[in-house]
């Protein structure tokens, strides 16, 4: 079992439209964007990044938005939520707030005993908010009160076939079955109880998910530094996963490696932060890009949209 996983680090998603996008998690839930950069792998898409006031590990969700990217497909061997923690009496304000700003397929809903409000994201993903203690941070920013703003990451919940060995990746990573209800089952960290929470949902029915906008492309978990990281990698290589090298973020170093559902997962370290390259007065105002995509600033600044 790995001892060096501290949590969540991010989740980060795919999106269809970089406007839309960033409207609906700054001006609808209140997060700030902490990065506005594109994607290492492909720099003519955006890379944003949302979050508290600094994007602490733990409070961020993140989002490549392909422009007019078809809806993925939901299913089997993906992450068929996220959800936030809000504080204990504010799901009343979230339902009115989300209702009159448009949002859709909103419901309400107890899960595991706790107070959830479902809803959907702007390419139809499964979003929740539920009242509970856990959270890392402060809230993003002063548009919604402190007794009613997102506080981080609360759980995530996948969607795995009915053969699914998804236990034995989960106990790896520290994380032990805490409780069982209507078809879930809700792991809990080992020893760092304050991780956050993975859900599993087992289906013998769905169909294999497709990939697209509203899709979570992956979840990352965090840890400390970067030996805690390279011991991780390691220990993933000997229980036989294929784990890619270690690839710099700027941010963060990441490593990756995929279940055998097909679920992608990242190990990130939680140094050195989104402060790196801007002040945290400035976070996520300047497209900020990486030396090796630094020569292409003009074409970029010219063809990525305004934000």
């Amino acid at each position: 079992m790995l001892d060096c996983i501290t949590g969540y680090h991010h989740v980060t998603s795919i999106a269809s439209d970089p406007r839309r996008n960033n409207a609906f998690f700054c001006d609808v839930l209140g997060l700030r964007r902490v990065k506005k950069t594109v994607n290492f792998d492909n720099p003519s898409v955006y890379h944003l990044y949302y979050g508290d006031s600094l994007g602490t590990p733990g409070s961020v969700i993140t989002y490549f938005p392909f422009p007019n990217r078809a809806r993925g497909r939901r299913g089997i061997g993906e992450v068929a939520k996220v959800t936030f923690s809000v504080p204990h009496g504010s799901l009343a304000f979230w339902e009115k707030r989300l209702s009159e700003k448009g949002v859709s397929g909103i419901s309400q809903s107890p899960v595991f005993s706790e107070s959830q409000l479902l809803f959907e994201g702007p390419d139809g993903e499964a979003i929740a908010l539920c009242e509970s203690a856990r959270g890392v941070n402060s809230p993003a920013n002063h548009q919604i009160n402190s007794d009613k703003a997102i506080t981080g990451l609360h759980s995530v919940q996948l969607c795995v076939g009915g053969e699914s060995t998804i236990e034995t990746v989960l106990d790896h990573l520290g994380y032990e079955v805490l409780s069982r209800q209507s078809g879930l089952t809700r792991f809990r960290h080992k020893i760092q109880t304050e991780a956050g929470y993975v859900d599993v949902e087992r289906s013998g029915s769905l169909a294999k998910s497709v990939e697209s906008a509203g899709s979570v492309h992956h979840i990352a978990f965090s840890v400390q530094t970067e030996a805690d990281q390279e011991r991780a990698r390691k220990s993933l290589l000997r229980e036989g996963y294929k784990v890619t090298e270690v690839k710099d973020r700027t941010y963060f170093k990441a490593i990756y490696f995929r279940t055998e559902d097909g679920i992608l997962i990242e190990i990130a370290t939680n140094p050195p932060g989104f402060s790196v390259d801007e002040t945290d007065i400035t976070l996520g105002n300047a497209l900020k890009l990486p030396p090796q995509h630094e020569h292409l600033r003009n074409e970029l600044e010219k063809n990525l949209v305004a934000l």
